[in-house]
């Protein structure tokens, strides 16, 4: 089952719908004092104008953004926006030999504190990288560092039926 709309983990949805009331509240400020402004002026008012429209639509995007993972709308059934779908755990072993598991999210906002170095994005190199494969995958993934490679020693997808 994907982690969307009303199976995100409560401090998740906390998180999220914090978020979205915070951007509301910017974005209803900054409508204000683009609507206070003079309408007739130089181009650096124009290019203010335009910065804030640039802005404003920043933040409806945004906003949608999180409404849509709050509801679970806009979403393939299982599947993550770029493969893996969000609750994915994961073994790997990486090239030092290090084994570790990891949950895969949809968004930064799903991790719980303290899980960070546990988690990757549905979207993360890793993740795009993991998607598709299966036990016994050697994959390589691109790093700030170059690429990196990882065996796949186990891959669990989300139930769908809850």
């Amino acid at each position: 089952m994907s982690s969307s709309g009303p199976d995100l983990p409560p401090e998740a949805r906390a998180r999220l719908e914090e978020e979205a009331r915070s951007l509301r509240a910017q974005r209803r400020h900054l409508a204000e004092e683009l609507s206070q402004r003079d309408p007739v002026g130089d181009r650096g008012d124009d290019s203010l104008a335009l910065e804030g429209a640039d802005e404003l639509a920043w933040y409806d995007d945004r906003i949608a953004a999180l409404e849509r993972r709050l509801t679970g709308r806009g979403r393939r059934a299982g599947q993550g926006a770029e493969g893996l779908p969000p609750g994915t755990e994961v073994r790997v072993r990486f090239e030092d030999g290090t084994v570790q598991e990891l949950r895969v999210v949809g968004i930064p906002e799903e991790v719980p504190e303290g899980e960070e170095d546990q988690t990757m994005t549905s979207d993360s190199p890793l993740a795009l990288a993991l998607a598709g494969g299966s036990a016994g995958t050697d994959v390589t993934y691109s790093t700030p560092d170059g690429p990196a490679r990882v065996h796949l020693l186990d891959v669990r997808l989300p139930s769908r039926g809850g």
